[in-house]
């Protein structure tokens, strides 16, 4: 078949040239016929006997001992716990935990330690006295606080609701303006180098 079409298509090439001068005639300027082709821009390609690639058979028994096995390898999975991400500002350092660096606590005779314990009551007891004084004065302050606003009540209504006003006046209040130089508004402050050395976790 292949050689037939070539034999005839060395037929209609060799025919071209008197085709051609027809359509052309005797003005060398005309444009040539799209139906006679010159014989370079003809071109046939050998012919491709090719087979679709036949399918490997498979073993159905195969393909469900690898579904098995999967589906085993999905259950140990599950039963492992997740791995949880350490916070290390609960973990205690290795040095902190040695040994060796642990300070020994200084021997103190019998009269020292004695002192010691004495002169601890002692202040405790003073810091209680204390206490009890400052909650003391407190009260009597609070109670004659109340008879006189009481007092002023009855004698004049106005003068009792100014006095339950805030004192503003009380604890005055200055504040002055910066003393330093404004900063620049176009300053890019420089990166400073460091070395990161965060631990990354995966699951």
């Amino acid at each position: 078949m292949s050689v037939a079409l070539s034999r005839c298509l060395c037929r209609v090439l060799s025919r071209q040239p008197s085709a051609s001068r027809f359509v052309l005639g005797e003005n060398h300027h005309a444009v040539q016929s799209p139906w006679f082709a010159p014989a370079m821009t003809l071109k046939t390609s050998a012919p491709l006997r090719a087979e679709p690639k036949k399918k490997k058979k498979v073993d159905p028994k195969r393909e469900q001992a690898i579904r098995d096995r999967l589906r085993k390898k999905l259950k140990k999975l599950e039963k492992v716990p997740p791995e949880l991400i350490p916070i290390e500002d609960f973990i205690t350092s290795s040095q902190c935990l040695d040994e060796t660096r642990q300070r020994s606590e200084p021997k103190l005779s019998f009269d020292e330690s004695e002192g010691r314990a004495l002169l601890l009551k002692e202040w405790s007891r003073y810091k209680q006295e204390q206490h009890m004084a400052e909650m003391q004065a407190v009260e009597l302050a609070l109670k004659a606080q109340t008879e006189a606003l009481e007092e002023l009540k009855i004698e004049s209504e106005e003068l009792y609701q100014a006095a339950l006003k805030p004192d503003l006046q009380l604890f005055p209040f200055t504040y002055e303006g910066p003393t330093y130089t404004p900063p620049k508004t176009k300053f890019e402050a420089p990166e400073g180098k460091y070395n990161d050395t965060t631990k990354v976790y995966t699951q």
